[in-house]
């Protein structure tokens, strides 16, 4: 893994290097469009014309991320409970296996992925219920 680290971080440098220098470049482009439109439009031809887009304020970040969190917490309990319960000893013994200690990495894993997806998805449904009953109102 070594091996892959230097152009690894090499590349990711000069990338970052690359966007600043382009997104400082837009920037003056962009600053020297409105200038040049600035002087040919006035404001009474966008009189009525020119509106701002209306977005959704209400927002379920905090009710993905607590789904997300809860799923996440029982899935290291479900994989706790897993593990004591598949493994003899798992408790009381302090040198496991190597074959064991990867299972276990396996179950914890497994249940943290399974039950933090199921949360995001009872978040997602319960978005999708709430904007519903909004859209019959």
């Amino acid at each position: 893994m070594d091996f892959i680290m230097v152009p690894l971080i090499m590349g990711i440098i000069t990338v970052g290097i690359y966007k600043m220098f382009e997104l400082f470049a837009c920037r003056r482009e962009r600053m020297a469009i409105i200038e040049k439109l600035g002087d040919k439009i006035s404001a009474t031809d966008l009189n009525g014309k020119f509106t701002l887009p209306v977005y959704n304020r209400s927002s379920f970040s905090a009710l993905k991320g607590g789904c997300l969190m809860l799923g996440i917490g029982l899935g290291l309990l479900i994989g706790f409970f897993i593990s004591a319960s598949a493994v003899p000893n798992y408790l009381t013994q302090d040198d496991l296996g190597w074959n064991i200690r990867q299972t276990i990495g396996i179950i914890y894993g497994a249940c943290v992925l399974l039950f933090g997806g199921t949360g995001l998805l009872i978040a997602f449904l319960v978005e999708n219920n709430i904007n519903n009953k909004k859209k019959e109102n």
